[in-house]
């Protein structure tokens, strides 16, 4: 069986990331497996602008940032595999790959970096009520036909979900030409970022309806109909406000999942987001298996997908470089009030880092909202946001000497008056 230091599943922008870290750490002997036929991952079909602005303080389309990282792997001569899938993996970090050229390959892993993405949820999943035709698919897969095949998926587009990839749709869609009717949303806010709501809708004059979800879909083979109906506070439909759409296309954009198939066949712990529980240093539960990007936890801003692959890569690296180095004591870091998740949930109280961050989300938009960190109830760090929203991941920062002995660790949020 073959050896490698150190795996890195997935070529995006948080694995591309992560290779050039462990690289300049000094570790050399590195394979990045990509199922896709270039590395870059789903950058290569954003070609809209706004990537690297907190990287190398410009407007980059999503193929330029992905070139910027593709670059420095090719000046380190980092190998690569490309449409190379994946099939399984074990706890032992054996990894059994397949391609048209080598077949079915196992490897022995050092070190792992878990850095697969996440993919959309499907009608299915939603359990879209009414007919399954033809016209009804993802957002992010309708963005692949138009931007990287050429192809026009339909000309009067109805969106359910307002993520980031649908209202980017809904703007690209209007630039080629086609009539977005509108974009429905079931919570009585966005999910996607405010400079989208206002680049992507209100500047083409697209109607966002919150508080609304499709109740029924109609056609023979392909979409015609849709019909969309308010909701209360109970997500129940509320009678007399249906409103009809003639559609031939229904793009679908109902949130991200992470895609931890493998980590949970080799048997490590998942979160309530789907994505691995991890420490400080993104190890997961199984050593030596680290995690970082959209596998982790869902972002908002490619730029920090990257800074997370940088620190998975210099842990790797330190986990490969003191193979004997043991972890202290950990403390559990749960969401407190309002808080939908926070990672890492675990924090090591003699963590080398002389910084942690620690990333969450919030549940509802809050104004004037004050973030309390706890350990075991005694407050160690505030801050203060004047607006928080779901959509934006938030962070903040403890520094070493903010640790204090202790089991449970939470974060939390309170409406500031």
């Amino acid at each position: 069986m073959k050896h490698v230091d150190l795996v890195i599943v997935g070529g995006g922008s948080a694995g591309l990331a992560a290779a050039i870290s462990a690289y300049d750490q000094g570790i050399k002997d590195i394979l990045i497996i990509e199922k896709g036929p270039t590395l870059g991952g789903i950058l290569n079909q954003c070609i809209h602008n706004g990537f690297g602005i907190e990287t190398f303080n410009e407007q980059l389309t999503g193929p330029e940032y992905a070139e910027r990282f593709i670059d420095e792997v090719d000046k380190r001569h980092i190998a690569y595999k490309l449409n190379t899938m994946v099939v399984s993996l074990n706890a032992n970090k054996d990894l059994a790959y397949s391609n048209d050229c080598e077949g079915y390959q196992v490897i022995e892993a050092g070190a792992l970096i878990m850095a697969t993405g996440c993919y959309e949820r499907s009608a299915g999943q939603i359990m879209l009520p009414g007919a399954r035709l033809a016209g009804v698919m993802t957002a992010g897969q309708a963005q692949e036909y138009v931007n990287i095949d050429g192809y026009m998926v339909g000309r009067n587009v109805f969106i359910l979900g307002s993520g980031d990839i649908g209202l980017i749709m809904a703007r690209r869609m209007a630039l080629e030409g086609a009539n977005v009717l509108g974009v429905a949303e079931i919570m009585p806010y966005s999910n996607g970022l405010p400079r989208n709501i206002v680049q992507c809708l209100n500047d083409f004059d697209i109607p966002l309806f919150l508080s609304h979800t499709i109740s029924n879909v109609y056609g023979r083979q392909r979409v015609e109909k849709i019909t969309i109906t308010e909701v209360d506070d109970q997500f129940n439909f509320i009678a007399g406000s249906e409103k009809d759409f003639v559609v031939d296309t229904l793009l679908l954009s109902v949130g991200l999942v992470p895609n931890n198939d493998l980590l949970m066949q080799a048997g490590a712990e998942l979160s309530s987001t789907k994505g691995p529980i991890v420490d400080e240093k993104l190890e997961t539960t199984i050593p030596g298996i680290f995690s970082c990007g959209n596998a982790l936890h869902v972002h908002d801003i490619v730029d920090y997908v990257s800074d997370e692959g940088k620190l998975a890569g210099i842990s790797a690296a330190q986990y490969l470089l003191n193979p004997h180095f043991e972890n202290g004591a950990q403390i559990r870091v749960l969401p407190g009030n309002l808080i939908g998740y926070v990672v890492p949930q675990r924090i090591d109280i003699n963590s080398n880092a002389e910084e942690i961050i620690l990333k969450y989300r919030v549940k509802k938009p809050i104004e004037k909202a004050r973030i309390s960190v706890q350990i075991d109830g005694v407050e160690i760090k505030k801050a203060f946001r004047p607006f928080a929203i779901p959509s934006e991941m938030e962070m903040i920062k403890l520094r070493k000497q903010d640790l204090r002995a202790g089991s449970l660790l939470t974060v939390e949020v309170n409406s500031h008056e």
